[in-house]
């Protein structure tokens, strides 16, 4: 099959062609958000009849890589034709001769697919667990009835703090809402927030689309914990949270965590609660299930440039091997 094959800088030439996830990170207006004010973005596109796959990339020191940025959950191709996929790597091959995938998830086979597709393609592929993701599945169950299966400090700590915070649950983008988001995170120990107005304008245009689920929690009239989820095609995730010092001692988070599950779960009816990646040790007494997310290095070992990076990765697979043995 003969595919025609193109290498551009647009999102919006990918317009018409289908997603395959249908979360948030997966939709055009999620590339074209990361892609406003860049000149290192590339689409590579093939299609052929009712076939048809693209990927979008950002050019990096040594090749290419998946644009993302630090919260995004996974990437994926748009598109999941094998032969279409398979295309794209040789075309690759003609443009660098290094290509970085990750985070990818393989719950779905996304790892796997793009993995063989560049091995047919006769790239060098080099697969490594990258991450793991935390999520809950709701299997029909109340929110009463999961909560009664979490840890007994959590329940604890719940009954006793409940009565003392304040709960307020917008699922339109309000200015007022974001501004007390913006004041805890700033009072938190979170970093400072890498790109916040790309956060922002993702979550207005996820409260545009009825998606968008912030929490605030308040103690005596002050602001003391935050959160922004989003829910997606019956999946709810979630993309921040942040208390401030007197809010951890009001354990106003875990409040304010509780309703939010209780949103969703009673209110919302997801089938799925996604924690995002990480292996911060308290995600374990919300979820119940880890997933791994991986990263392929993929080396076109024709080209001397890729050479050293081969010689790396080769080094790194033989010390795992030997740890492991």
């Amino acid at each position: 099959m003969a595919f025609e094959v193109s290498y551009h800088d647009r999102i919006d030439k990918l317009q018409g062609l289908d997603t395959n996830g249908t979360g948030p990170f997966d939709r055009l207006a999620w590339y074209a958000l990361l892609a406003e004010d860049r000149n290192d973005v590339v689409i590579a596109e093939a299609a052929s009849g009712d076939e048809a796959a693209a990927m979008v990339l950002a050019r990096r020191a040594k090749g290419l890589e998946s644009l993302t940025n630090w919260f995004s959950f996974t990437w994926r191709p748009v598109g999941t034709a094998p032969e279409a996929l398979a295309a794209l790597g040789r075309m690759l091959r003609r443009k660098t001769a290094s290509i970085i995938l990750a985070p990818l998830p393989e719950e779905d086979g996304t790892a796997s697919l793009l993995e063989r597709s560049f091995q047919k393609a006769g790239w060098l592929v080099f697969r490594e667990h990258c991450d793991e993701n935390h999520i809950v599945g709701v299997r029909g169950r109340s929110f009463a009835e999961y909560w009664a299966g979490r840890p007994g400090r959590l329940r604890t700590t719940l009954k006793r703090k409940r009565g003392k915070i304040d709960i307020e649950i917008f699922e339109d983008f309000d200015a007022n809402a974001w501004s007390d988001y913006n004041f805890v995170y700033e009072k938190s120990w979170k970093p400072v927030e890498e790109r916040a107005d790309i956060l922002e304008r993702f979550a207005n245009n996820e409260g545009h689309a009825g998606r968008l689920r912030l929490g605030i929690a308040s103690a005596d009239g002050t602001r003391v914990a935050a959160q922004f989820w989003t829910v997606d095609g019956g999946t709810a995730y979630i993309h921040k949270l942040a208390h401030t010092e007197a809010g951890a001692a009001l354990s106003a988070g875990t409040v304010l965590t509780a309703a939010m599950f209780e949103h969703v779960i009673d209110r919302d009816k997801v089938e799925m609660i996604d924690f995002g990646t990480g292996s911060d040790a308290y995600k374990k007494d919300w979820m119940e299930t880890v997933r791994a997310r991986f990263r392929l290095e993929c080396l076109d070992w024709r080209n001397p440039r890729a050479w050293p990076a081969i010689a790396k990765a080769v080094a790194r697979r033989l010390a795992r091997g030997t740890s492991q043995s």
